[in-house]
């Protein structure tokens, strides 16, 4: 899906959907998600980085706050508004009040949708760039605050897979594989301590699958009595159980086509384990209660925050399970092993933040920034998220985010010095070890501003030509 403009269209009209399948293919360079309603449609754009959404009023009672939820929420995103010609004064209503990008009247064409979402994406990617110049013209003139701290450049730099954003090469090397995972149709177990995304991640695989266009329903597995687990995930008969006064029809049926979530798999009981493995392996739900087995087809993706290989050994995890379970295995980070992601991980926070209070956030200091790459985050990026979330909420509208804005957690953290770079001697002369010196600080520098050489030879004190020397001298190239 890499390169896909994302576009989200709620709407229950065959005709419009007809339409903008035919406009907004996959082979014009877009990956289109329908949305039932309003409500689906929430959850799709806190799910997926989507790009621009369609938003049909016919039949679609709440779709005015659906509009001036995601201007508050998403403000980058541009929205367009269609409806009957006989709802054209609610419509245009509408429109106005949520500042819909732009409002259409049914019917409409194909060439019609694909030149307007065309030129409202390309006027969102000129906002973009706009607001980051400014942000950086505001950063460049108190240099002293900012230091060289510009992620968000116009140029890009931050990779993402749905709404997870990072640089780092271990989050890299994640989502080549969980992409690989989502072309597959096998399980997937992820491991992860709490707070490090596990969630985003599954969600991230099931809508780059082809299972994206049907439902993903999460559970969580943890502390929840093992008759009502079953009960939630393969259902029940009336009477089943005390309680029990109507079918229950389960996640594992309603999912059909789809995926399910399991969060905690490490918490199940044996008994659990055996069902769930009946389910892998041939597809059967036997629902509480019942002697009848119904067959579904689901895909399974299960995470831990504790190793399901040493539950093995010492005999709390079924071993036939865990092996079904690990179609794909996927291991996320915690934040502390990949800290050059908090810098990019902080300005996304405070963009997101900062539209949902009303405030404009230009950026965050260089020394409460190190602070806050200094911490260890036992609560991984779910921690950074609510104190920047925090930070935000009490920063000047309009100003940055400093020390004084820090928790007294973040305050506290001891800021690491950037190590010098080693170099062994073994026998060498003292030209080839200043030479061996020179050319790990360059490589280390352009790294630092991802290969702008400007950048570069002002920080190290050299001329362009003279650091382009340098770099044929040492044979360096960009990653």
């Amino acid at each position: 899906m890499g390169g896909c403009h994302t576009v989200l269209l709620t709407s229950d009209d065959p005709a419009l959907i007809e339409t903008t399948e035919a406009a907004l293919g996959h082979a014009n360079g877009y990956r289109l998600i329908r949305a039932h309603d309003e409500r689906q449609a929430t959850n799709l754009l806190a799910d997926l980085d989507i790009d621009l959404l369609i938003a049909d009023l016919q039949d679609m009672p709440d779709v005015a706050d659906l509009l001036m939820a995601s201007r508050t929420m998403y403000p980058s995103m541009p929205r367009l508004l269609l409806s009957q010609p006989s709802e054209a004064e609610q419509g245009i209503a509408i429109a106005h009040a949520a500042a819909a990008y732009l409002y259409l009247v049914k019917p409409v064409f194909p060439d019609q949708i694909r030149l307007v979402v065309k030129r409202a994406l390309e006027l969102a990617e000129l906002s973009r760039r706009h607001r980051l110049l400014s942000r950086e013209l505001k950063i460049s003139m108190d240099d002293n605050l900012f230091g060289d701290h510009q992620e968000l450049a116009v140029d890009g730099g931050v990779s993402r897979f749905e709404k997870l954003v990072y640089v780092s090469p271990p989050m890299a090397d994640l989502v080549s594989e969980a992409k690989l995972a989502a072309q597959s149709d096998l399980p997937v177990l992820i491991h992860g301590e709490t707070g490090t995304g596990k969630e985003l991640l599954a969600r991230a695989i099931h809508f780059n699958s082809d299972r994206m266009a049907q439902t993903i329903h999460v559970q969580n597995c943890g502390g929840i009595p093992d008759e009502v687990l079953h009960s939630e995930l393969f259902g029940h008969v009336k009477g089943a159980f005390t309680g029990a006064i109507s079918n229950r029809l389960g996640l594992f049926r309603a999912a059909d086509g789809g995926t399910v979530f399991l969060d905690e798999i490490s918490e199940t009981s044996k008994n659990f384990q055996v069902s769930l493995l009946r389910l892998l392996q041939e597809g059967e739900v036997k629902p509480l209660g019942s002697d009848r087995i119904d067959h579904c087809n689901v895909r399974i993706v299960a995470a831990s925050n504790r190793r399901l290989e040493e539950l093995v050994e010492r005999g709390l995890f079924r071993r036939d399970l865990y092996y079904r379970l690990k179609g794909f295995s996927l291991e996320i980070p915690p934040l502390r092993n990949r800290r050059e992601d908090i810098p990019v991980l902080t300005d996304f926070f405070i963009e997101k933040y900062a539209g949902v209070v009303g405030r404009r956030v230009i950026g965050i200091t260089k020394d409460a920034l190190a602070k806050i790459r200094a911490h260890d985050y036992p609560g991984n990026v779910r921690e950074l998220e609510t104190e920047i979330r925090r930070m935000v909420a009490i920063a000047e509208n309009g100003g940055y985010i400093s020390e004084r804005h820090l928790s007294p957690e973040l305050m506290a953290a001891k800021t690491r010095p950037e190590a010098a770079p080693e170099v062994e001697v073994n026998g060498a002369t003292l030209k080839e070890l200043v030479e061996r010196l020179e050319k790990q600080v360059v490589a280390r520098s352009l790294e630092r501003v991802r290969w702008n050489q400007s950048r570069a030879a002002e920080e190290l004190g050299l001329s362009r030509v003279g650091l382009a020397n340098k770099i044929k001298r040492y044979g360096l190239r960009s990653a």
